[in-house]
C-alpha cells in the first residue's frame, strides 16, 4: 500500500496523476463536450426501439399469432375493459405515462371500442388530476410551472390551445392537467378540448396499431398500405419532439 501511495504522490508531482477537484472539472468538460442534445437522444431511442420491433418480428422468436390469441380471449371477460379504465384513472392522475394502455387495448379491440375506452379512461383520468393538482408539494408546482404546458396555457387559457396540446404528438399530458388545474381552467373548456382530443388522437393511433397487428398475425406483405400509417404514425411523434426543441429554445431565450 505505501508503494502504490509513493507511486500515485511521483505521479501527482510529475503532472501524470490529477487531484479529485482537476479529475471532476476535467471530466465534466468531456462530458459537456460529448453530451447530446435531448431531443436527438429521445429519437435515437425511438429508433433502437423500431429496430428492435423489427428484428424480434424478423427473428420469430416469438409467435404473435398465439401471443394475440391468447391475448383477445380476455376480451369476453366483462371486468377487462373496467380494468384498462381504471388503470388509465391511475396513471394519468399521478402524470405517469398513459401509453402503456393504448398498446394493450388497440390491439385487442376494434378502432371503435379500443378509442371508446382509451378517451373515457383518459378524459376521467384527466380530471382526476385536474383536482388532484391543487394538494400537490410546492416542489411540484414549481416544476409545473416550469413546463411548457404550463407557460403557453398561462398565456392562452383557451380551448384551441388545450386542444391542440391534447392532439399534438410529444407533449405529458400529465402536466397538461397539472397545469390546467394550477390555473384554474375553465371546464367548459378544459372537458372539450380533452375529450375532443383524446377521441381523434386515440383513433387514429388505435388504427395504425390495429391494422399493423392484424396485418402480422395474418402473415401479409407488409406494403405500403400497412407501413404508410406506421411511418406518418413515426413523422408525426418525431414533429411533436421537434416542435418541443424549438419551443425550450425559446423559452431558454
Amino acid at each position: 500500500m505505501s508503494s502504490i501511495r509513493e507511486v500515485t504522490e511521483i505521479c501527482r508531482d510529475l503532472g501524470y496523476y490529477p487531484g479529485p477537484v482537476e479529475f471532476a472539472r476535467k471530466n465534466n468538460y468531456l462530458m459537456n463536450k460529448f453530451a447530446f442534445p435531448a431531443h436527438v437522444v429521445k429519437l435515437f431511442i425511438v429508433a433502437i426501439l423500431i429496430l428492435a420491433g423489427i428484428f424480434f418480428l424478423r427473428s420469430e422468436l416469438f409467435d404473435t399469432d398465439k401471443l394475440l390469441a391468447l391475448a383477445r380471449e380476455y376480451t369476453g371477460h366483462w371486468w377487462l375493459v373496467p380494468v384498462l379504465i381504471l388503470a388509465q384513472i391511475i396513471l394519468y392522475t399521478f402524470a405517469l405515462s398513459g401509453s402503456y394502455a393504448l398498446w394493450i387495448t388497440a390491439p385487442l379491440y376494434s378502432p371503435v371500442i379500443a378509442t371508446t375506452i382509451l378517451a373515457t379512461g383518459g378524459t376521467l383520468g384527466a380530471i382526476c388530476a385536474y383536482y388532484f393538482s391543487r394538494n400537490l408539494t410546492d416542489k411540484w408546482v414549481a416544476r409545473v410551472e416550469r413546463s411548457k404546458s404550463y407557460k403557453l396555457l398561462q398565456h392562452h387559457n383557451n380551448f384551441l390551445s388545450l386542444f391542440a396540446l391534447r392532439t399534438l404528438p410529444g407533449f405529458p399530458h400529465g402536466l397538461i392537467n397539472y397545469s390546467s388545474g394550477i390555473l384554474d381552467t375553465r371546464l367548459a373548456h378544459f372537458l372539450p378540448a380533452t375529450i375532443l382530443g383524446f377521441a381523434i388522437k386515440f383513433y387514429i393511433y388505435s388504427t395504425v396499431i390495429h391494422n399493423a397487428t392484424e396485418v402480422i398475425s395474418k402473415e401479409e406483405t407488409l406494403d405500403f398500405s400497412a407501413l404508410g400509417p406506421l411511418v406518418l404514425l413515426s413523422l408525426l411523434a418525431f414533429t411533436g419532439v421537434f416542435i418541443r426543441h424549438r419551443l425550450d429554445n425559446k423559452t431558454a431565450s
